[in-house]
């Protein structure tokens, strides 16, 4: 194995993606979204008020450029690859997304075939880096979920608290999005922002749920919409639905020390192949190498993962219980 040529394409990929992101960032700051914006507002403190006439309504684009966010727009389903960018917390749209993503791909891939890798193998460990891309970006998800709903209790008892004083609705959403904590704040002050901006309070609660895939935040839209159709006390409603986010929230809580053990046990049964591949390849690497480069090795080695596949999955539906 030729480290030095390794080593030379590692660096070779890490100044191509370093600078591939530095072209992306200087390419936004100059003729982005939100250079566009600034410009529109310069222009409309300086006299030209015919902008003034566009919508105030925020739209996302799927890319910066026009040509791809055409075509992208005709993809099927595209939206909900900008949904779950959106539920993440991501500022980049999905053109960029898919950009950087395939350049990983082709840099990792060329990186592979130089390295001696065969052609099969290789365009499957193009593939690794956007995995694992993916898989933190669903960690990331899953994290601003966790954060919302630990947060949504108080923050409905905050709004409960702000309509006994006698605030309206809209008026305790943006005491929630002025007061309240990160990130559930900025999701208010968003909601507040749509229907300040004239948007319906059906369609900018709804809107709420498409940017954060919460059930308990479902269960706050749901009451709040049914409120304003068919009347009644909504202090009481967010009260009683605070009180029972806790008790859920607490339930939850004791189901994962009860699965802990478990789930402990999950993750060392599917690091541990891993780990020994890994002590292998820098013990002996020849006796290792033969899982990819002899054909009976290969057919051993995808056999393997797939039965790993399905075990690490049946271990992850074994400790995840849903309440």
């Amino acid at each position: 194995m030729n480290w030095n040529l390794i080593t030379f394409v590692t660096l070779l990929i890490l100044a191509v993606g370093l600078f591939m992101l530095g072209a992306l960032r200087f390419w936004s700051n100059h003729w982005g979204e939100n250079a566009s914006i600034i410009r529109h507002r310069l222009r409309a403190l300086s006299g030209d008020f015919r902008v003034l006439s566009q919508s105030l309504v925020k739209t996302r684009l799927l890319s910066e450029w026009p040509v791809l966010n055409a075509w992208l727009s005709r993809v099927p389903n595209i939206e909900g690859l900008d949904k779950f960018l959106t539920q993440a917390g991501v500022s980049w749209n999905v053109g960029r997304f898919l950009i950087v993503n395939a350049a990983l791909w082709l840099f990792t891939w060329l990186a592979s075939l130089i390295s001696g890798v065969g052609l099969g193998l290789a365009l499957l460990l193009g593939g690794v880096p956007s995995l694992f891309w993916a898989l933190y970006l669903q960690y990331q998800r899953r994290q601003r979920v966790f954060n919302i709903e630990a947060q949504l209790p108080d923050t409905l008892d905050l709004m409960a608290r702000a309509m006994q004083a006698g605030h309206a609705f809209s008026s305790a959403l943006l005491i929630v999005g002025s007061e309240g904590t990160h990130p559930i704040r900025e999701e208010f002050q968003a909601t507040f922002d749509e229907i300040n901006f004239g948007i319906t309070t059906e369609v900018a609660l709804k809107h709420l749920t498409l940017r954060v895939a919460s059930g308990d935040l479902r269960f706050f839209v749901v009451a709040v919409l049914i409120q304003l159709e068919t009347g009644g006390n909504l202090t009481e409603i967010l009260k009683s639905l605070a009180a029972l986010i806790r008790d859920r929230q607490r339930i939850t809580g004791s189901v994962r020390v009860l699965t802990a053990e478990g789930r402990l046990s999950a993750w060392i049964l599917g690091l541990l192949p891993f780990v020994i591949a890994l002590l292998l390849s820098l013990i002996n690497p020849e006796f290792i190498s033969k899982l990819w480069t002899e054909p009976m090795g290969i057919r051993m080695l995808q056999v393997s993962l797939g039965l790993m596949a399905i075990g690490i999955w049946w271990m992850w539906r074994m400790v995840h219980i849903r309440i």
